[in-house]
């Protein structure tokens, strides 16, 4: 089935805390409010096909639309709304996918590659080579203190790599090389994803510390391709989750231990967004089949705080082994994805037995499952949703998030609307709508939906 769309709107998006909504439109941009919901903004200079907020600063990253005259999709223009002024414009080689921003870090995504930018002056940090990404899948965590940038990995793992029993998907290994080039105002390195033969997508995810510039892990994700990432807004959990959208994992970062396993559905379905709330107690997901899920981390006693943190004991017992840690400033792992293959390869001994090790605690766990109490079980099964909400529309590509003021679930849809659902924080269950709002001017609204 097509999508549902409206032709008027190009691109809507949150900003960083989910506060406000960025629009793109053919005619130009607009900055709304969630609660209470209103416009505040609006520029009409042309087509936009992409516009990202700094939080609810005045800076805004504006792209292009593709198929705009007058406006080129490899043009990047950051303003400042408050001074109508243009504070720098980018021209890069491909068409820009996707743009992500936090206080200190401003990344570009391309279908090839992936720039790394000082966003207090601009200054080009560092280029990141990738397979094919035409989905621009990518998450950049919006802390600076954790500042972390995920996206899938061109190759599987090295411990991947390194089992003699591991079932890849055939592809070729990656080189990375870490050399200073262009001009001496703008020094940056290069880390190649480039290999012989072809490139086939793997399940697995680099985490790269956008701070030290180095690769701080690659987790083991799903067998299946990644089809969508997102990192809460502290920087310590990452979401996963691959072309077959049935299950949703959640990561520590950095150590990359497998904390939850939450099971979305039975059924195939494409992810169309994932997010955190904002004390990273909730965990939101949209989907093609036009329901939201949300899913709930940490304990689920009712004597438990709502905003409870996972242990790291809970999270030992998924079974996830523990690559080796990178925090900011310390351990990088210099020369990017080579470096970390090597130093998998030197404790290939110690992999082995614990791959050997994990496996007979996986078969065990199995056989036993029936006779462990509920709450151990539960570690090894896939959760089922908290709460869900169904759309009131089908066919609508859409985007969720967990207001950080109200127990309130906010959707964005392909159409042009905006929707409000309560959410019971105590006993979950369906959520309730309770506004619909268009994010479009009145004579946009209907003469642009197309299906």
């Amino acid at each position: 089935m097509a999508e549902r769309t409206n032709s008027n709107m190009l691109f809507a998006n949150f900003n960083q805390d989910f506060s406000c909504i960025s629009v793109g439109t053919r005619k130009g941009y607009s900055i709304t409010n969630c609660d209470p919901f209103g416009r505040v903004y609006t520029m009409n200079d042309g087509a936009r096909g992409t516009v990202e907020m700094l939080f609810c600063t005045s800076l805004i990253a504006l792209v292009g639309a593709a198929d705009q005259p007058q406006s080129s999709p490899r043009k990047l223009q950051i303003v400042n709304t408050k001074r109508q002024s243009m504070i720098c414009e980018l021209l890069f080689p491909s068409s820009i996918l996707a743009v992500k921003l936090n206080r200190k870090t401003l990344v570009i995504v391309l279908e090839m590659e992936i720039y790394i930018y000082d966003i207090s002056n601009m200054r080009l940090l560092h280029v990141i080579e990738t397979t094919p990404n035409p989905d621009a899948i990518c998450a950049l965590s919006p802390s600076p203190a954790n500042s972390y940038l995920a996206y899938p990995s061109p190759v599987p793992s090295p411990t991947a790599q390194l089992a003699p029993s591991t079932t890849g998907s055939g592809s070729s290994a990656g080189s990375a090389s870490s050399s200073p080039s262009g001009a001496v105002a703008s020094p940056h390195t290069t880390t190649s994803a480039s290999g012989s033969g072809a490139i086939h997508q793997s399940g697995d995810v680099v985490l790269f510390s956008t701070r030290s510039l180095t690769v701080a892990n690659v987790i083991q994700a799903h067998k299946a391709p990644i089809s969508f990432l997102a990192i809460d807004s502290n920087g310590t959990l990452l979401a996963t989750s691959s072309d077959k959208g049935t299950v949703i994992r959640v990561w520590s970062i950095p150590g990359a231990e497998k904390l939850y396993q939450f099971r979305r559905g039975t059924r195939e379905a494409k992810i169309y967004s994932m997010n955190f709330n904002l004390v990273g107690s909730l965990l939101a997901v949209s989907s093609a089949h036009d329901t939201v899920h949300i899913f709930k981390l940490g304990n689920r006693g009712k004597g438990d705080k709502e905003w409870s943190v996972p242990s790291s004991s809970a999270s030992s017992i998924s079974g996830a082994t523990s690559p080796p840690e990178s925090v900011d400033g310390q351990q990088g792992l210099d020369g990017g994805y080579d470096a970390f293959v090597e130093k998998k390869k030197s404790n290939s001994v110690s992999s082995s037995l614990k791959r050997k090790s994990l496996q007979m605690t996986k078969s065990l766990s199995h056989s036993v499952g029936g006779y462990l109490p509920n709450t151990l079980t539960e570690m090894w099964e896939p959760t089922r949703d908290f709460a869900f909400l169904k759309l009131p529309t089908t066919g609508a590509r859409t985007i969720v998030a967990l207001s950080g003021t109200m127990p309130q679930v906010m959707v964005i849809s392909s159409e042009g609307y905006f929707y409000s659902y309560s959410i019971d924080l105590e006993n979950g269950g369906e959520c309730t709508l309770l506004k619909q709002y268009s994010l479009l001017d009145s004579g946009d609204e209907s003469s642009g939906l197309v299906e």
